[in-house]
């Protein structure tokens, strides 16, 4: 049966110089969570103060003229999504 060649090796190696090791940055940033947590509860305030008190609300009652139910429940459900869109982020 035939012998495999071995490998020859160099004399020497020097050793090779590295720089500074960068320490790699686990989690997320520290505005990530707040804003997160920030953003479901004011699309869920934004949700209820619309269907408990929408008329009375001079602001919810001017948005979106004969849409405005559509409307402001988008607002609301946009305020959660954003949420739901830095939860993705989150580590």
């Amino acid at each position: 049966m035939p012998e495999s060649k071995r490998r020859k090796k160099n004399a020497y190696t020097p050793e090779q110089q590295m720089g500074e090791r960068k320490v790699a940055q686990f989690g997320s940033p520290a505005w990530l969570a707040p804003t997160m947590v920030a953003s479901f509860v004011i699309g869920l305030a934004y949700l209820v103060v619309f269907y408990v008190a929408g008329p009375d609300v001079p602001f919810m009652n001017s948005v979106g003229g004969d849409l405005n139910a559509l409307v402001n429940v988008g607002i609301g459900f946009a305020f959660i999504m954003v949420g739901f869109g830095l939860a993705t982020r989150w580590k």
